[in-house]
């Protein structure tokens, strides 16, 4: 499961740019190539302004005392010209700028999203059983989007602000060192705060992240569908708005505490470099009257040391805005870096295609990830070649997890799963999963239309939309999308425009159909009538053996009268083989299986020998 790491560790993580760098070269090499172009000509365009604003001053200087003043003009007016065209010139470098990391930030954002997605997938189902993960995830989602791009527009900040510094700090070491080492020490304080703040910002981040998911999940539950009814029916709406309140106010809290850090160190910080900047125009104002130095000189300087001051901060903050990203981002790496224990084998065995083959547990253990708890203790299965099998038991007996097993969703702590002479661990993930075709009894409800609901069973044949009418005709959904305004076409769900909602039971068919519909000689239906009427329910029992033709199937249900559909049944009880048999085996044993039958089946026999004026409502439903 997910490892904590130190703080060592996490600030290593931090200083290592590469990754980042070669993300975004990766991605975005065109724009990227653009950038560093315009870094060379906006490092230069300063130097250059300044050079011009010298000439214009002591030009018009000279202009002043010369002869006829208005002949200087014309000379003036030509570095005039440059210096507009300098100024424009850097307008548009500015504005393709702009251009370039809009474009840049695009593209990544959604490079981003996709190894976001991408992990998602690979990783394993325990990593979604582990709080944790949540965490590293939200951060990953939060962070990732816009970071690289922020961490590679740092950089080539860094570069332009650096390649105007070198041609600033020539010349101020030239005229006086001093200069030089005030322009340094005046920025310095800037870049510790923020390097500080940087480090607080994470670590609050990181001590909250749990805070903010449980906010945006009171924030879910207020505008979800699927929570509207309940909301309205028991008046959860001001209780859970008042916990998001609460929470957000807690956050709230905490981040105006650190805006409130940040900005009085900030003040002292600027209030440092300005005395700098005064306290250096005082230095070259007496140069100029002593005269070591001319008006454009005292004008040079003086824009210079801003400017140079400004870049000085530019890079040290830069350097501090570096640290702060990639700090974040490490939030990133950490979620891809997450490794799936349950992986093909570097040489998978090819699974056999010739004909049915036996499914065989042996002796299979299972306990889940960061639980002390066995689930399944030596567990002892056969499915024939064809055969039906059913799995009862009371919930949490640990028949679905004897499917996630199956599914390899999870492999077994101990024993073994085969098929055929093979154990389930040779074989190549993918091509077993398509072997098997499941419908959960927590099926996913895809609000996209009926024709994708049902594709989505075999998105690896492309199958057509003779092979998804004919899932549908065996599932019973036929008649009911065919009802539909766009028959197929439509979108099931109120999620989006012209969407048609159906019941549970009506998600239940289209579910089915969607199992239905994989080339899997494997059928796991879990719960499969739960939601159904008792027609469609009678209708799916009559045509049962037909729907699984030349399949195996394992049938989980609490309903009896889908279980005897079985040509064998075995009983869990707390995670272990407990009983096993055909429906008649079962019930000569008088166990649990005959207790569980017979508790059911009373209540259908008591429910029909009384009056309906006498039975509950409940009961009369029945009978």
């Amino acid at each position: 499961m997910l490892k904590k790491e130190s703080i060592g560790q996490t600030i290593q993580a931090a200083l290592r740019l590469d990754r980042a760098v070669r993300l975004v070269w990766q991605y975005a090499p065109g724009w990227s190539l653009v950038n560093l172009l315009l870094v060379l000509v906006q490092g230069l365009l300063p130097l250059v302004s300044l050079y011009l604003m010298k000439q214009i001053v002591d030009m018009v200087t000279a202009g002043l005392s010369a002869p006829d003043p208005a002949a200087a003009f014309p000379q003036v007016g030509f570095f005039i010209l440059l210096a507009g065209g300098t100024a424009f010139l850097a307008v548009f470098c500015r504005s393709l700028a702009d251009l370039a990391g809009e474009a840049q930030s695009l593209i990544i954002t959604d490079a981003v999203s996709d190894m976001l997605h991408s992990q998602s997938i690979a990783v394993d189902l325990a990593y979604y059983e582990d709080p944790s993960y949540y965490d590293t995830l939200h951060r990953a989602q939060q962070e990732a989007p816009y970071r690289p791009t922020r961490i590679v527009n740092g950089l080539i900040g860094l570069a332009q602000c650096g390649f105007s510094l070198v041609g600033i700090g020539i010349l101020f070491f030239s005229f006086n060192p001093l200069l030089a080492v005030l322009l340094f020490a005046a920025a310095v304080p800037g870049a510790l705060m923020r390097l500080f703040h940087a480090r607080s910002l994470y670590d609050f981040t990181q001590n909250h992240t749990e805070t903010e998911r449980r906010a945006d999940y009171y924030h879910w539950m207020l505008t979800d569908l699927g929570h509207a009814k309940e909301i309205r029916l028991f008046n959860l709406g001001p209780v859970f708005k008042e916990h998001f309140h609460g929470l957000r106010q807690e956050l709230r809290k905490g981040r105006l505490t650190l805006a409130r850090q940040r900005g009085s160190a900030e003040m002292a910080t600027q209030f440092f470099a300005t005395a700098a900047v005064f306290g250096m125009l005082a230095f070259v104002a007496q140069q100029t009257i002593v005269g070591a130095l001319t008006l454009g000189g005292l004008v040079m300087y003086y824009q210079g040391f801003q400017s140079g001051l400004g870049f000085m901060q530019g890079i040290l903050r830069g350097l501090a805005g570096l640290y702060e990203d990639n700090l974040f981002l490490s939030n990133f790496y950490r979620f891809l870096d997450l490794a799936p224990a349950v992986t093909s084998p570097p040489n998978p065995a090819p699974v056999p295609k010739t004909a049915l083959q036996e499914l065989v547990f042996k002796k299979v253990s299972f306990t889940y990830p960061g639980s002390v708890h066995e689930v399944l203790s030596e567990i002892d299965l056969a499915l024939a070649p064809g055969q039906v099998i059913a799995l009862v038991g009371e919930n949490g007996s640990g028949k679905t997890t004897l499917v996630k097993l199956l599914s390899r969703l999870y492999d077994p702590a101990a024993g073994k799963i085969t098929f055929g002479d093979c154990d389930l661990r040779d074989f190549d993930l993918t091509a077993w999963r398509q072997e098997i075709s499941v419908i959960f009894q927590d099926y996913v409800r895809y609000y996209l239309t009926a024709r994708d609901n049902i594709r989505f069973g075999n998105v690896e044949s492309s199958p057509g939309m003779e092979r998804i009418v004919a899932a549908a005709r065996r599932s019973g959904a036929d008649a009911l999308i065919s009802s539909m305004p766009q028959g197929y076409e439509t979108v099931l769900g109120h999620q989006f425009n012209k969407g048609e909602e159906l019941s549970i039971g009506q998600w239940q068919k289209i579910a089915l159909a969607r199992a239905f519909l994989r080339d899997a000689r494997i059928l796991v239906l879990d719960e499969p009538t739960s939601s159904l009427d008792p027609l469609a329910e009678e209708e799916l029992f009559r045509q049962f053996r037909s729907m699984i033709a030349g399949r195996s199937a394992i049938l989980i249900s609490h309903r009896f009268t889908t279980v005897q559909l079985a040509d064998y049944i075995y009983v869990l009880e707390q995670g272990k083989i407990t009983e096993q048999g055909t429906h008649q085996d079962l019930l000569r044993m008088n166990g649990s299986y005959a207790r569980l039958y017979h508790a059911q089946a009373d209540r259908y026999q008591d429910a029909a020998a009384k009056p309906a004026s006498e039975a509950d409502p409940a009961k009369r439903m029945l009978t």
